[in-house]
């Protein structure tokens, strides 16, 4: 583990203003990083792409997504946030990614341009499925010890793959001494062993797999479909 501690320096920030009035983010001071495998939950708005994109940029990754050495431009990639952090390394690596799911399509495009698709598979990324993409992208750069950002990597992938995701993420910790740091909504990939789960809601604050909502709502949903979605239906 690399990454051992995130601090928001406040003093220049204003606290009316986005994203430092995001609650999750007035509630920051310092935060630990405990394990390998970190994952950061909360509802959406909750401010965890938000950090995780600043975390990126104190990194020097691109914050539209990709490394260090991806230079290429996206409206609204900046990170207002980035320039408040500090972060304590312990030891300090340059190398890892940052994965913006929202903007993977940018981030093919400037590979295609660039004459980079040979080291995705042999094929363009825009010549596959948005998760076979997501997975040449996994097998063919994340490797050695570095640190990987992910924001909901499993936008792009069935309950199936998230398994298989699962077993990379399981590959890179134990066999290349990778970090991870994933925002998520999968109740799958929470479940990973040994990862810590920091929730955005109510401040920042970490938890058990079994007191996030993704798992409480998958778990009464996949039990009494029935009856949650009569409760769902009648309340108006």
């Amino acid at each position: 583990m690399f990454l051992k501690e995130i601090t928001l320096i406040k003093g220049n920030s204003d606290h009316n203003k986005f994203p430092f009035s995001i609650p999750s983010i007035k509630a920051l001071e310092q935060l630990q990083i405990k394990s390998d495998v970190t994952f950061f939950v909360g509802e959406n708005g909750s401010g965890k792409s938000t950090l995780l994109e600043a975390i990126a940029y104190k990194c020097d990754f691109n914050t539209a997504g990709g490394g260090r050495n991806n230079n290429y431009e996206l409206h609204a990639a900046e990170s207002a946030l980035g320039s408040h952090l500090r972060l304590s390394w312990m030891p300090k690596v340059t190398n890892g990614f940052f994965l913006r799911a929202e903007s993977f399509y940018d981030f093919a495009t400037h590979i295609d341009k660039i004459g980079g698709g040979a080291a995705y598979g042999e094929r363009s990324l825009h010549h596959q499925s948005h998760g076979e993409s997501f997975f040449s992208l996994f097998l063919n750069r994340f490797r050695g010890e570095a640190i990987y950002l992910l924001d909901e990597p499993e936008a792009a992938l069935s309950p199936q793959n998230q398994l298989a995701f699962l077993k990379i993420i399981n590959d890179l910790v134990k066999k290349d001494g990778a970090q991870l740091i994933i925002a998520t909504h999968s109740p799958i990939l929470l479940g990973y062993p040994g990862a810590s789960i920091i929730s955005f809601d109510d401040g920042l604050k970490e938890v058990i797999y079994e007191e996030t909502q993704h798992y409480q709502i998958s778990k009464l949903f996949l039990n009494d479909r029935d009856a949650m979605l009569e409760r769902l239906f009648d309340e108006d």
